[in-house]
């Protein structure tokens, strides 16, 4: 026979994780979400802004939102990723500005400078580099459907010895 005033073990473990269980799934709910993404959606689903900083602020009376600290930027329906200290994006205007050593990736090109404006509706970018330097731009040039790729030159045969003339 057991004591008085003492429980079994296995008991002991079955009430520690039916409180235990509670109180974590309670804490999770009770928190605020800390996740620092902001998704804009555009027009069409699927087409989301993708947009991870430090902090981020957004105006509702100007539809601007504004990205601080270590930004990353994607953005899958124009296949374009981008990082900078700071990016903003006006909503009502259509256009991202990037500033701070920004780089910008897209389908194998990039683009580096200090500030960086896309044109959301034009696809175009507009780069200003720092003072005293320029902006630096890398483009993947594909070849043209006339011109072919040009053989690599005839390998020559080494095991048969070749005729020195005479």
């Amino acid at each position: 026979m057991m004591p008085y005033g003492r429980l079994p073990k296995n008991w002991l473990r079955r009430l520690g994780i039916a409180l235990v269980v509670p109180a974590a799934l309670a804490g999770a709910i009770a928190m605020p979400n800390t996740s620092k993404v902001a998704i804009a959606q555009t027009e069409e689903a699927g087409r989301a802004l993708r947009v991870l900083s430090d902090q981020q602020f957004y105006d509702a009376r100007t539809g601007i939102v504004t990205a601080i600290g270590n930004v990353r930027m994607s953005y899958p329906a124009r296949q374009i990723q981008a990082t900078a200290a700071q990016a903003q994006y006006f909503s009502r205007e259509r256009r991202i500005v990037l500033s701070g050593n920004v780089f910008v990736l897209q389908q194998g090109n990039s683009i580096r400078g200090e500030t960086i404006v896309y044109l959301i509706d034009e696809g175009l970018f507009q780069a200003v580099p720092q003072q005293n330097r320029q902006v630096e731009s890398i483009y993947i040039v594909p070849p043209s459907a006339e011109q072919r790729p040009t053989p690599a030159p005839a390998t020559p045969n080494l095991r048969t010895p070749q005729r020195r003339p005479r």
